[in-house]
């Protein structure tokens, strides 16, 4: 039986559903991930990404934060890939019962999928740091330098950027989804990023699948490993 056929007959008899899921998975959209050869860490800027994306920076750097957001972090021209379709598919037919991710491009609900747990929030949510006030990306796209609030205040994206918390309501939810699936796909994550790596240690159910296109530290706890491309693995089946 090939990798192929193992996973559709996991899949065809699963219920619960979980489908937690990396930049590997965006990908295939066109959108560039962070830690492989080309992706923006190993791109040269006058600061390094880490730095850039941290809340000291966007504190004391804002404008330039904004610059490199704007330049590296918006793509809102990528249309959702085979592998989003499959996932809102599933969860219309009632075998998917949510997803988890970690990338903040929105893909997963544009493709229909409901039930999703934005680990690191999403570049379509921003609101103003002094009244609170929310704004959609296009606020973002359409201005220049830092964008400000009707009340003056400069506004921030909502994700989730290096020295801030993940969203506690976010992650209790995801955790409860996970720890009652009887099936897991972790995909197109390199499984280094803590605490979301860890996650998946809350899975009590029947099966874990792993597809990457890269080995992962949890390869070893799977029950089937695929090394492989996400969406087109998922539209195989």
């Amino acid at each position: 039986m090939t990798d192929i056929s193992k996973l559709k007959e996991i899949t065809d008899n699963s219920r619960r559903i979980v489908f937690f899921g990396g930049a590997g998975v965006s990908t295939e959209s066109g959108i560039p991930d962070f830690r492989s050869a080309d992706g923006l860490y190993n791109q040269k800027y006058d600061y390094p990404p880490e730095e850039i994306l941290s809340h000291t920076f966007f504190m004391r750097n804002t404008e330039e934060f904004y610059r490199f957001y704007r330049d590296k972090m918006l793509c809102l021209t990528a249309k959702p890939n085979k592998a989003h379709l499959k996932l809102a598919e599933w969860e219309r037919e009632g075998k998917l019962l949510s997803v988890v991710t970690q990338n903040i491009d929105g893909l997963h609900q544009a493709a229909g999928s409901k039930r999703v747990h934005e680990l690191h929030g999403s570049v379509l949510r921003n609101r103003c740091t002094v009244c609170g006030k929310k704004y959609g990306v296009d606020k973002i796209a359409q201005s220049t330098g830092v964008p400000h609030c009707d009340c003056g205040g400069v506004i921030k994206p909502e994700v989730v950027l290096y020295e801030e918390p993940l969203p506690e309501d976010t992650v209790t939810e995801a955790l409860k989804d996970i720890g009652t699936a009887d099936t897991l796909i972790v995909a197109g994550t390199s499984l280094t990023v803590y605490p979301a790596a860890s996650y998946v240690r809350y899975f009590r159910g029947s099966n874990m699948v792993l597809i990457n296109r890269d080995k992962t530290p949890y390869d070893k706890m799977a029950d089937l490993v695929i090394h492989d491309k996400v969406g087109e693995v998922l539209s195989q089946l």
